[in-house]
């Protein structure tokens, strides 16, 4: 049985997510504001439902603040289903999403799932394909040899290997890693590619950023 931290402006929806978990034999507070959320409450936390719109601290400013301070999965609770938006979500750190409204029954399922999934995660640091990425440092390395990637370079890889097996356009990968403030445009990625693909060859990793022809870039899945 684990923690969960549910963070939703709706009150009667907190009441709602308390109630569901708590059948499940899970510890569960709600919070009504990100601002409630201290360091403590967070590393608290197996897993965390964060609401998306909500005044004043949004869910997306919530879950860039608290990532630092938690492995735990953030499942966002959204009514916004625009692709970008999720995108955004998923490039600050957050593990998936809920569109509102939701079933109870499916609610249940995924903070299960990703409870499985994080017994399974190495704290701050995950591997995939041989390539080590420090969560916490911003620092990614194949053995004893370290990649020395440009911070877009590391955000890139990031969300690749955060996600991997799962295609990403340049257009998705563009608005994930740089936000619409973003100076740059999605044929940078393309370059981008280029560049981490030779410091993963020149640090002796294999082929594991794939191109899927026609749709986009994918970190191997090892499954």
């Amino acid at each position: 049985m684990a923690n969960i931290l549910a963070v939703d402006d709706d009150r009667d929806l907190c009441t709602l997510l308390k109630t569901a978990l708590e059948r499940d034999g899970h510890t569960v507070e709600t919070r009504t504001s990100g601002t409630q959320l201290t360091d403590t409450l967070c590393r608290w936390a197996d897993c965390i439902l964060l609401d998306v719109m909500m005044p004043g601290e949004d869910g997306f400013a919530v879950c860039r603040r608290i990532r630092a301070e938690t492995d735990a999965p953030i499942l966002f609770l959204t009514a916004r289903t625009d692709e970008p938006s999720v995108l955004t979500g998923l490039g600050l750190g957050a593990d998936d999403y809920l569109t509102k409204p939701f079933r109870v029954a499916e609610l249940r399922a995924r903070v299960a799932a990703h409870l499985r999934r994080q017994n399974r995660t190495p704290s701050h640091k995950i591997t995939r394909g041989g390539v080590t990425l420090d969560l916490s440092a911003k620092e990614a390395g194949v053995g004893g040899t370290p990649l020395h990637l440009t911070k877009s370079e590391y955000a890139i890889c990031e969300l690749l290997a955060l996600h991997a097996g799962q295609t990403f356009s340049k257009e998705q990968i563009y608005e994930a890693v740089f936000g619409y403030d973003g100076t740059a445009d999605d044929t940078a990625i393309t370059q981008h590619i280029k560049n981490i693909r030779a410091k993963l060859r020149s640090a002796g990793a294999g082929e594991v950023l794939q191109t899927i022809w026609g749709v986009g870039y994918q970190w191997q899945n090892e499954n």
